[in-house]
């Protein structure tokens, strides 16, 4: 009886971490329920069970840059006289700290890994609707609205490169290989569909570095050389056929002053014209297009002149940036108050207005040192740095069987230290979530499995 109430809290347990990646993905408030589940099972863990906090003492330098950032982050806040409500995203980092217990049991692995390219192929499914359905030029999947295409996309990659690992390692049946790479497909074109060029640049490095371990530990080069080219393959040419559905290329060549103009407001004969003819739309690839308007806003952004556009903004948050942390290198100007920053400088005629509407400079680094100073980006170094360390030490020396859960770790932080020099990584609870969760638990994880070996070789 004790043995069957055992494996049904193990199942029970490994199908909540399962969904996880679906609960950060979604807006509704029951995906609290299996955090709070994972939370109370992880704390009466870490109470009772000392092989529990052995598996944590294995996993120390993870643990302990995590909570270097959540201390900094309280000794900035009390620093700078700022509100706790800063303090709410950051202290998140305690609860995964907490559930990472759970990876200190035997869990059913196999079923989280499929739990995650489930997710995968159910938020892609979502994206094919949004954007071929819906009309949406850019998916942004199910949690808040296109404010959040970047960090959904990122997301994405991560379960997608998840998938393709498994496609790699896995000796599981051939079904279980075919659903991990229809979930790696999946999690790949969702990503495409929203549009967002960071990730899709970080995501090719990321998977050739991973197929260099795979091929460095099974000595199958070749193999590993004819994936690499038909995942990237078939990624450029499933980018290829990625089209605006619902932006007119006359619009679009406008700008949004002009696309946003009132009907009202212009000649009754033009307004006729425009209703009786629509403007094509656009039948260039979407991302021909914005990998050129990379190179043509970089050349043409002007501080004083000409700062407009998703290129030039990000140019101009950069320079107002590190103007805070020159002007405040030692405690920044206070975590969550670039914004503030940005707009007192505009204020002051420093930095170009299209950039006062934002709250955060899109660059993670930049972000913790204009806001934290020199400690503030020491932090975030060490928060991506030592975890990527960590993984990488396992993945290239550990046991088979870690192999999976190591490369995993490498995939995400490495996606996040890439896409944090285009973005802000962790302002919002969906990516901020899934970092901390995965990370703390896989490092518990193979911590776990490190202490076994070790009673394992004293026996």
């Amino acid at each position: 009886m004790d043995a069957r109430l055992n494996a049904w809290s193990l199942g029970a347990t490994s199908l909540l971490v399962a969904l996880m990646p679906l609960s950060f993905s979604v807006s509704w408030r029951v995906k609290a329920l299996p955090a709070l589940m994972l939370l109370i099972a992880g704390l009466g863990l870490l109470f009772r069970s000392a092989a529990t906090r052995n598996s944590y003492c294995k996993a120390w330098p993870v643990m302990v840059v995590c909570c270097l950032g959540v201390l900094y982050t309280a000794l900035n806040i009390l620093g700078h006289g700022l509100g706790w409500n800063a303090f709410d995203l950051p202290s998140h980092i305690l609860l995964y700290m907490a559930t990472a217990a759970v990876f200190s049991l035997p869990l059913r692995m196999r079923w989280i890994w499929l739990g995650f390219s489930l997710t995968a192929i159910v938020l892609g499914i979502v994206c094919l609707v949004q954007h071929f359905f819906l009309g949406i030029d850019r998916a942004f999947g199910l949690n808040g609205g296109d404010w959040g295409a970047i960090e959904f996309a990122m997301v994405m990659m991560v379960l997608s490169l998840s998938g393709w690992l498994q496609v790699f390692y896995s000796s599981n049946p051939l079904l279980e290989k075919i659903l991990h790479g229809t979930g790696a497909v999946f999690g790949m074109y969702g990503a495409l569909l929203t549009e967002s060029r960071g990730p899709l640049l970080a995501f090719v490095p990321i998977l050739l570095f991973l197929i260099v371990i795979y091929a460095r530990r099974t000595r199958r080069w070749s193999k590993g050389l004819l994936m690499l080219v038909a995942i990237v393959g078939g990624g450029v040419l499933a980018a290829g056929s990625v089209h605006n559905v619902n932006t007119p290329a006359a619009l679009e060549a406008d700008g949004p002053v002009t696309a946003n103009v009132n009907a009202a407001t212009m000649p009754a004969k033009v307004v006729t014209a425009a209703s009786a003819t629509p403007p094509p739309i656009n039948s260039q690839p979407v991302f021909v297009k914005r990998f050129a308007e990379v190179g043509s806003e970089m050349t043409s952004y002007n501080s004083k002149t000409d700062a407009r556009g998703a290129v030039r903004e990000r140019l101009e948050m950069w320079h107002t940036a590190g103007h805070a942390f020159m002007d405040h290198p030692l405690a920044g100007v206070g975590i969550d108050q670039f914004g503030v920053y940005a707009r007192q400088q505009v204020a002051e005629g420093h930095t170009n207005p299209a950039i006062a509407k934002y709250e955060h400079p899109h660059n993670e680094y930049l972000e913790a040192a204009a806001t934290g100073g020199a400690p503030g980006l020491l932090v975030i170094l060490l928060i991506f740095a030592v975890p990527l360390g960590y993984f990488l030490h396992h993945a290239l020396h550990a046991h088979d069987s870690e192999i999976i859960s190591a490369s995993v770790g490498v995939a995400i932080v490495s996606m996040y230290a890439l896409c944090g020099l285009t973005d802000n990584v962790f302002y919002r609870a969906m990516p901020h979530s899934l970092y901390f969760f995965l990370v703390l638990g896989l490092a518990v994880l193979l911590g776990r499995r490190e202490s076994s070996e070790e009673v394992a070789l004293r026996v």
